[in-house]
This record gives C-alpha cells, structure tokens and sequence, in this order.
C-alpha cells in the first residue's frame, strides 16, 4: 500500500513519536529479581547511557536489551523494506552500546547486558544466576 504522506512529511511525523522503552522486558526483569528476591537495585537511576537497573552500592549497571534493536546474533532479523536506513540504524545502536559500556568501566562500573530472549521461562534461572554471581563477585571486591 501506497504512503499517503510525502518522505518529508512522513519523517517529521514519525519524529514526533517518542519510543517507550523496552516497558515489557524490563517489568519482566523486575518481577524476576523480585521473585527471587535480589534486593538493592533501582530502574533509571540517572547515570551515563540510562541503565534499565542499577544497583548503586555495587556499583553495577543493568541493561535488557532488545534482540531486534541491539543486533542479538540469534534472533536479529534484517527488515527488508529502508534496508539501508535500518542497517545505518543498527549498526548506530550497537557502537552507542559498547561506548556506554567503556564509559561506565572506565568510571568504575561493572556492565551487565541481558538480551531480551534470556528472560524467557526457560532461560530464567540462568539469568537470576547470572546476576547473582555478578553481584556476588563484586561483594567479594569490596
């Protein structure tokens, strides 16, 4: 079906309209730390690259990251229609997410990024691990 609106006029609409985050995978996140009971952290604490959860006293930043926006190398599709503007588009988030990550490092964070296909049900307890582990190692550090 043919674009009733111009290229111009459908980029200055579609410039208007403000993502929402990734809301599903985060709730998604936050029922499972609640679930197992891993306490301390809190969402979109204002630091560099806006984490999702930070636990501030491990100075430790969590990031749920879509497959399709942040190029996961399993579930990633390609769109077929503006293949350049999305491939442009990708590549752009990828190199923001290792430039927030160096970032958060090199000012004394540790960066953990969970993609958004570990939070299904039967990858939960190996993302809960995960955490714990992390957390447990920083807690040994201090």
């Amino acid at each position: 079906m043919a674009d009733i609106y111009s290229k111009v006029k459908r980029s200055q609409i579609m410039s208007g309209i403000r993502g929402r985050g990734n809301l599903n995978t985060e709730l998604k996140l936050a029922k499972l730390l609640r679930k197992n009971r891993i306490i301390g952290w809190r969402r979109h604490l204002k630091i560099f690259g806006n984490p999702d959860f930070v636990f501030r006293e491990h100075r430790l930043a969590i990031f749920v990251d879509g497959c399709f926006w942040h190029g996961c190398l399993k579930h990633a599709s390609q769109p077929v229609t503006n293949s350049i503007f999305w491939k442009e588009k990708l590549v752009r988030n990828k190199q923001r997410d290792r430039l927030v990550t160096r970032t958060l490092k090199a000012r004394g964070w540790q960066v953990l990024r969970i993609w958004q296909h570990e939070l299904l049900r039967k990858n939960e307890s190996r993302c809960v691990s995960r955490i714990r582990r992390v957390l447990n190692r920083i807690s040994n550090e201090i």
